[in-house]
């Protein structure tokens, strides 16, 4: 993730900040700084009551067999607390699907472990939003891929804008902290506009843009990304929504998700404006290190599978069901996740030559092995020039 608001605000601080921007945290190999595992993943199930065009998982409504039971989870969270994962996100599929799911939130939170969710919020009526509330949650992030029925046809399902705009509000008159993520394609960036609009006139404090994956369901609408210049044209809307914020004095956070390219895109765009400014932007990616998976962020999936990323789910490094989550992620005889840990070696490309590798890291390396075939070849989502690389 980069944050925008951190970036080009003044003094905005967020939690995911200290996890980001640590000076330390670029020479980490096994989490999110020293001492610290990576921020966990976790597919909770495999079921979902959406069918969405770009799901990762191929989720559905029905019961996947395999899934950990109550108590292999609480050994696995078990697992992540000696291994002192700071975050658990539950992930889905839909995980408010899964019947346990608010007794596993509670285990993870007393294991102090900061637990978040990422729901579709067509479920999130006035009792799950008051159970979490309870429970000390610390985040809720919704999927909103568009206004009205560009989001219901996103979805599969009529009508699933308005029952997710309900859960939104559920959360927002409840006080749990809410936040927006939009997956940026052909067919809905247009919606941008009125994304920011909808922010602005609900209250909702924080705004997370992904850009496409091609994993699940996605790998078929690889078709559908946007184009470089459509990229860089929506990237110039974001940081201008972004600092029109943060001058109304009513700053979001907003976050650019899975493309490190945004990053130096941003550094060169303030280059341009402000030299002391864009020192110090330069300075915090530099201290991220560009895309961590494999390092900083990680995924279970609901039958215990560990994968770099939640997008990465072709490749599998142990089940935490037969070996600890730890013993798992340090283990370097692992090709892939030995690989990911020191990439810049291995990657290929016009990555060999880019002057910001150690702001991007290669960037992401499921989108690179869905087009070219080759784990390590360049991302084809980087939307850099040839000039601004060399």
């Amino acid at each position: 993730m980069i944050s925008l608001s951190k970036l080009l605000g003044e003094g905005m601080n967020n939690y995911g900040d200290s996890l980001r921007y640590s000076v330390s945290s670029n020479k980490v190999v096994n989490g999110t700084g020293y001492g610290k595992g990576p921020v966990v993943i976790w597919n909770c199930t495999g079921s979902c009551n959406l069918k969405c065009q770009h799901c990762y998982y191929n989720s559905e409504e029905k019961d996947y067999s395999g899934e950990l039971t109550t108590e292999e989870a609480k050994r696995f969270i078990d697992d992540l607390a000696d291994f002192n994962v700071p975050v658990i996100l539950f992930s889905g599929g839909e995980p408010l699907m899964r019947k346990d799911l608010f007794q596993l939130i509670d285990y993870a939170v007393l294991k102090d472990i900061r637990a978040t969710i990422s729901t579709n919020g067509t479920l999130l009526d006035e009792d799950a939003v008051k159970q979490l509330q309870s429970l000390g949650i610390g985040y809720v992030g919704i999927s909103l891929d568009g206004i009205g029925e560009r989001h219901d046809c996103f979805r599969g399902q009529k009508g699933a804008f308005e029952k997710t705009l309900h859960g939104i509000r559920q959360c927002l008159s409840s006080g749990l902290r809410v936040g927006l993520r939009f997956t940026i394609t052909r067919k809905n960036y247009h919606d941008i506009p009125e994304i920011f609009r909808l922010v602005e006139e609900e209250g909702i404090p924080r705004l997370c843009f992904y850009h496409l994956v091609y994993s699940g369901r996605g790998s078929e609408i690889k078709n559908e990304d946007i184009s470089p210049e459509e990229t860089r044209n929506l990237m110039d809307l974001i940081m201008e929504k972004t600092l029109y914020f943060e001058q109304k004095g009513q700053p979001k956070e907003i976050l650019m998700v899975d493309n490190h390219a945004d990053g130096v895109y941003i550094y060169l765009q303030m280059k341009k404006r402000n030299e002391e400014k864009a020192r110090y932007i330069y300075r915090l990616l530099k201290n991220n290190g560009g895309n961590r998976s494999g390092i900083a962020v990680s995924a279970v999936d609901n039958k215990g599978n560990v994968h770099p990323d939640q997008f990465t789910l072709n490749h599998s490094f142990g089940n935490v069901k037969s070996k600890s989550f730890g013993e798992i992620w340090s283990d370097t005889s692992q090709p892939i996740l030995r690989g990911l840990k020191n990439r810049k070696p291995l990657l290929k490309g016009r990555c060999t030559s880019c002057r910001w590798l150690e702001i991007c890291n290669g960037n992401f390396r499921s989108r690179a092995e869905a087009v070219y075939g080759d784990f390590w070849a360049p991302d084809p989502a980087c939307y850099l020039t040839d000039e601004e690389i060399s």
